[in-house]
């Protein structure tokens, strides 16, 4: 075999074990949000609890991606990659198997932490697998097939599984795990850029995003005015200042200055956030609200197949329409639809049929393979190659914590008073609002070069 035959087919095991990885860490971020009424079912808890049991996994995912992000250009992306499947996956077992849960949700923070680990580095493996611009372009594009297939089977496969046991949404995470584990002996090893730890960092940005995470749960169960909802943002607020004064200091930050000067990198992190209000918020109020209103977690699953096969089937022709137009058109282009849908679905009556929900929620779906992917390879052209871990931490951070956000202002708002019909309303509507000031983020923040 060639030199050239080799390192093709490494490329191509490097792709196809970054595309599982990312894969199984998406799928368990969707497929929970049918199970939810079945977990409260057999385990007890509120809208709180379960606002837990999703947010426990995003919360410190988003948490944990900066030092994520660092550790895979510090050990190299291959060992990091490697150390997250195999944490993900005992904490996958150790969720199918929680009788109670506080149980669940402590093991849906160890799931959380090892996906913090997995995404950045199986984006710093294609990096590096791909150092052509182009290339690593359609390689990014088809990474995120992984993710695509993860939303898109995800709601139906939850709604399958659940039907037999809500357990079997973590316990089919075994066997991914151990596949990803065996293809991962394909790929080359990973350079590793030695630096100090950045421990301060990592504990200041952990307490701040999961004060104002736990103050917008707790608000929603007793109202803002709650002393310890008050003490909570407090809490973020100070910690928000005392990581950035940290960052801009330490000899060898997690999230170093020269990233955040970049007009570009600081686009996508805020088009990241923005896009994942709706998307990730979308889903968990729609599937609580769909079935308080009779439908089974089954037919919830059906509801949402259209949309997220519409996002599937867009995903491998995105590319090449970036590369005629560039990213910005397409990166606009699906926030507005997302707005729209987002816009359209707050505004339907309840009497409406099913299939018309279904229908509208596919313009949010198109919003998935137009925005995340050309902005993903936008962000690793924009960074030096030993930042690419780094970089795509702080990209997915974002993206976490806006999910993570959006499951404790939506649920907040579902446990209102005024009832699920008005909190579903004023949640898509907020939705959409953030989603449009994206579209004009990206206007402003992305480039036209391509």
């Amino acid at each position: 075999m060639t030199t050239s035959e080799k390192t093709a087919g490494s490329a191509l095991a490097t792709l196809v074990t970054a595309l599982l990885g990312f894969f199984v860490v998406t799928l368990d971020a969707v497929v929970v949000n049918i199970a939810l009424p079945e977990i409260r079912t057999d385990l007890g808890g509120g809208i709180a609890g379960l606002q837990w049991v999703v947010d426990g996994y995003t919360l410190m995912f988003a948490a944990a991606l900066l030092s994520a992000g660092s550790l895979a250009d510090r050990i190299g992306a291959k060992k990091a990659f490697a150390l997250g499947i195999v944490v993900f996956t005992v904490a996958s077992l150790a969720c199918g198997l929680a009788p109670q849960l506080a149980v669940l949700v402590a093991f849906r923070f160890a799931q959380g932490l090892a996906a913090a680990v997995v995404m950045p580095s199986s984006m710093a493996l294609i990096a590096q697998a791909h150092p052509d611009p182009v290339r690593r372009a359609r390689a990014v594009a088809m990474w995120a097939m992984g993710g695509a297939a993860a939303s898109s089977v995800g709601p139906l496969l939850g709604g399958v599984l659940t039907t037999v046991s809500w357990r079997w949404i973590f316990l089919i995470n075994l066997p991914a795990g151990a596949v990803a584990l065996l293809l991962l002996r394909r790929v080359a090893r990973s350079a590793h850029h030695r630096a100090p730890f950045d421990a301060a960092g990592q504990l200041v940005g952990a307490v701040a995003m999961a004060a104002v995470v736990f103050g917008a749960i707790e608000a929603g169960q007793d109202g803002f005015g709650r002393p310890a909802v008050l003490a909570a943002f407090g809490i973020a607020v100070v910690a928000s200042a005392a990581f950035v004064l940290l960052e801009a200091r330490v000899a060898h930050p997690m999230l170093p200055l020269e990233l955040v000067r970049s007009r570009t990198v600081v686009a996508a992190v805020v088009i990241g956030f923005a896009f994942m209000i709706g998307y990730y918020g979308m889903p968990f109020v729609l599937s609580l609200v769909l079935q308080d209103r009779g439908l089974s977690s089954l037919a919830t699953g059906v509801v949402f197949l259209p949309m997220m096969l519409a996002g599937l089937v867009l995903t491998p022709v995105v590319p090449r329409v970036v590369e005629r137009t560039g990213s910005r058109p397409v990166v606009v282009t699906g926030l507005v639809l997302m707005t729209a849908g987002l816009s359209a679905l707050a505004l339907l009556p309840t009497t409406a049929p099913t299939w018309v929900t279904a229908a509208l929620m596919i313009l949010v779906g198109l919003g998935g393979p137009t925005v995340i992917p050309p902005v993903i390879a936008v962000l690793l052209a924009a960074v030096p190659a030993h930042r690419a871990g780094t970089a795509s931490g702080a990209f997915n951070t974002s993206r976490q914590l806006g999910g993570a956000l959006a499951v404790a202002v939506f649920g907040a708002l579902l446990a209102a008073p005024a009832g699920l019909t008005t909190g579903l309303r004023v949640s898509l509507l907020l939705a959409a609002a953030v989603a449009a000031a994206a579209a004009v983020t990206a206007v402003a923040g992305l480039g036209t070069r391509h």
